[in-house]
This record gives structure tokens, sequence and C-alpha cells, in this order.
């Protein structure tokens, strides 16, 4: 059953929950936050190991699936199986978010906002002041720039092959939009003086453009984070001069989020008005349109596509 992306409210709870309760409004997590194992109590990550095996395998943490068709079980997809009018979770893989948030709104949180958000923040740590690019303007990217603008960088430069999702990045905070080509790195270094981008933030899942990005980063100390997810089996090629003359790479999974801790605070700065999740909307579908909104999401058309039960 897939579906990553969700918000919903709590119906009911098991023994043992202490932390929910009926009617509390939550945004699913596919990277649960235990607190308790050698991640979560780390600052360093919000790779939760606690029950990362069964989830791998489709299940939840006691090993059963809770969904069936003709009787057969379904696995459960990345923990959440969102496309589903009720759904079973781990009490660690929900946050409960402000019930004054409307939740078609903050189930962008659940992956690819905060995924954005937190790769300018947590991972990068953008410094004010600073250059930043920005690879690729769907959800992650977008979020990207919106983190860098909340972290006070002084340029922001966005990278897309659509004029339209441009121009998304300049509402969203970019104050420089190019469309993007073979001559990327060479253009961004002309505009930083020859050395490149203090930070760079690569959001399309494309090896070339995650070279790109890695190239494109200042010389002495920029840092280039990948958010983008490849193919499975593809290569990112990297010329070490790249790499000794001071230039860093690292990568994101979920933007660093620690999910229950932070994700309630981003929806936060949502209704005080600090982030327009509204004009991420493109699309309102219903359920029996699932398939419609992967053929949006193939063509590019918009930014998300957002399911509704009501």
């Amino acid at each position: 059953m897939l579906g990553h992306e969700g918000a919903g409210v709590v119906e009911a709870v098991g023994p043992g929950v202490t932390s929910l309760a009926p009617g509390d409004h939550v945004v699913t997590l596919f990277a649960p936050e235990c607190g308790e194992c050698i991640h979560c109590r780390s600052p360093r990550t919000n790779r939760c190991v606690a029950i990362r095996d069964q989830q791998g395998l489709g299940h939840l943490p006691d090993g059963t699936t809770r969904l069936r068709r003709g009787g057969e079980p379904l696995r459960h997809f990345m923990g959440t199986s969102t496309f589903a009018e009720a759904a079973v979770l781990p009490e660690i893989a929900l946050a409960k978010v402000n019930p004054e948030a409307p939740l078609e709104g903050c189930a962008p949180f659940a992956c690819g906002l905060s995924t954005g958000i937190g790769a300018a923040l947590n991972t990068a740590q953008v410094e004010a002041g600073s250059t930043v690019v920005v690879f690729g303007a769907g959800l992650v990217g977008l979020g990207a720039v919106i983190g860098a603008r909340l972290a006070g960088a002084g340029r922001i430069i966005a990278i897309d092959l659509s004029e339209e999702r441009l121009a998304q990045a300049r509402h969203h905070g970019a104050t420089d939009t190019r469309a993007a080509g073979e001559d990327t790195v060479e253009w961004i270094r002309s505009e930083t003086g020859g050395f490149g981008a203090d930070y760079t933030i690569e959001a399309t899942g494309n090896v070339a453009v995650m070279r790109q990005a890695v190239e494109s980063a200042r010389e002495a100390w920029g840092l280039a984070t990948m958010c983008g997810v490849a193919g499975r089996g593809e290569m990112l090629e990297v010329v070490p001069r790249f790499l000794i003359t001071g230039r860093r790479v690292t990568g994101s999974s979920f933007g660093g989020v620690k999910g229950r801790t932070q994700v309630p605070q981003y929806v936060e700065r949502w209704l005080r008005g600090e982030i327009d999740v509204e004009s991420l909307i493109s699309h309102r579908l219903t359920l029996d349109q699932v398939n419609h909104g992967f053929e949006l999401m193939e063509a590019q058309d918009g930014i998300r596509s957002v399911i509704t039960f009501t």
C-alpha cells in the first residue's frame, strides 16, 4: 500500500501509548524518532534505528501487517501507507502538530518540504549572508530555498528546467533563478568571483546534476549537500581535485529532521506566516483519482497533489 506523506487525526491508541490520544492531529513519519536509540540520542543524525529492520520488510514493529486485499496481506510502504482511509502506525512514527493547521497543508511536511528545509537548516547549516545554490525546484528544492531564506542567506540561486518552478522559487525567497544547462557550473563561478557558492543543495536525483553541485561549491569551504535519490546502481563521479581544494560533499536524509521534535516546529513557522504552504499545493484529488496524481507527477504538473478523504 503506497504513500509516504500524510497527515490525519488519531482515532484510537493501543496499550502503552502515552504521547498521543484520540483527536490529536498528526503528521506521518517514514523516518521515526524513538528518542532512545544511539542515533536519536546524538544531535548529529536523525537516522533512528528502533524499527528499521521490520519497516524495511514492510512490517509494523511487531512483524505483522494490518492491510489486506482479497484476503492477501499487503506490505506497509515506508512504514506509513498513506494512500489508505485508515492506517496503523507506531507511536514513534507520528508527529503531533497544532490542530489549527489544515491537514492538507501538514501532509507535505511528512517528507518533501521538511527534507528541503532541514537540508538547509540542519545538514548544511547555512550561515546568514552566505550564497546558496539550489539545484531543482520541486518540493524538496523549494523547501531548501525556504530553509536558506529562513537561515538569512544573502543570495539564493535556484536552478531548474521549468520556468514555472523557477517562478515558484522566486516566490519562496530565491534572489536569482536560471534555467539549467551544461554551462551552469561556469555561470555560478562567474557570479561568485570565480570561487563558487558557499553552499549547494541538490534536489533532483540526477547524478549529472549532483556533479554540478559539487563542482559549483566554493573552493576552500564550499559544502555540497545531496538530497536527491539517484537510481539504483548509479554512481556519482567526482574529480578528487575538487575535494583536496577544500570542497566537502554530504548527504541528507529527511533533511536531518528529527521528526517528532522538529516537524511540529516547522508547522508552527507555517502558521506564523514564515512559510507559504498553500502555494505548494497544486492539485486536490480524491482517493479514486490517485493514479491521476501519479500522471501529474510524471508530467511535472505542479508541485504537490494532495489526496483528501472527505
